[in-house]
């Protein structure tokens, strides 16, 4: 269960640029669903998906993640929480060029020093799920859009998290590969995985595998909230 209570995030507080990209969120996320965030640009769906990864701090109030509240941790437990609770999946895939596809995938797992073989092993697993095997020698701008974002899956799974936060994952997908994407949504919510995505793609928000749909405008919960 993630818990969001009261939360705000304010950019450039107290400057006369002063954002308040999320205002006064309160949200709770079953563990084993799939939730989208869904609104217009601006809305502060990202900046609440950074906030539920625990990728931001908000400026007040409070995250709580399994019964552990998290919000006020120091910088190094904050850094441990989010590289063994959560995977991520951005926009731009952000896979690191000049590098194959199969170290693309094992690059989050080094910080954790596990055994080489072991990790190489669980990437190459990740990636034949993904039907990218023939890939694994590829390097990463070799890739079409559809394998690099199944890429980004696999590297977001190899630390093998609870929850995936995936943030506009089909925004540069067609309709085709975007109905694929959320076929391996379901894949990995029948892995029991926590599945949480920001979106403003119908196909995204209205896919059956979703279990809520929260919207978001102006930094507020529109409609399905807390």
């Amino acid at each position: 269960m993630i818990e969001l209570r009261d939360v705000r995030k304010v950019y450039n507080e107290g400057r006369p640029d002063e954002v308040t990209a999320v205002d006064g969120v309160t949200l709770a996320i079953a563990p084993r669903t799939v939730t989208v965030l869904r609104g217009p640009s601006g809305s502060g769906k990202t900046s609440l998906l950074s906030l539920i990864g625990a990728m931001a701090r908000p400026t007040s109030g409070r995250i709580v993640v399994d019964g552990r509240e998290i919000t006020s941790l120091p910088e190094r437990f904050l850094t441990d929480v989010r590289r063994k609770t959560f995977g991520f999946v951005f926009q731009q895939g952000n896979l690191v060029r000049g590098v194959t596809t199969l170290e693309n995938v094992m690059l989050p797992a080094y910080p954790l020093g596990e055994p080489r073989p072991a990790l190489l092993a669980r990437a190459r697993a990740l990636l034949e799920m993904l039907d990218l095997g023939h890939r694994l020698r590829s390097k990463a701008e070799w890739l079409s859009g559809g394998e690099a974002q199944r890429a980004a899956i696999a590297r977001a799974l190899v630390n093998e998290p609870k929850v995936i936060i995936a943030d506009e994952p089909t925004a540069h997908l067609d309709t085709k590969l975007s109905r694929e994407f959320m076929e391996i949504v379901a894949r990995l919510k029948a892995r029991q995985k926590t599945i949480v995505i920001a979106s403003h793609d119908p196909v995204v928000a209205e896919a059956s595998v979703v279990d809520r749909a929260v919207g978001m405008r102006d930094g507020r919960l529109d409609g399905d909230g807390a």
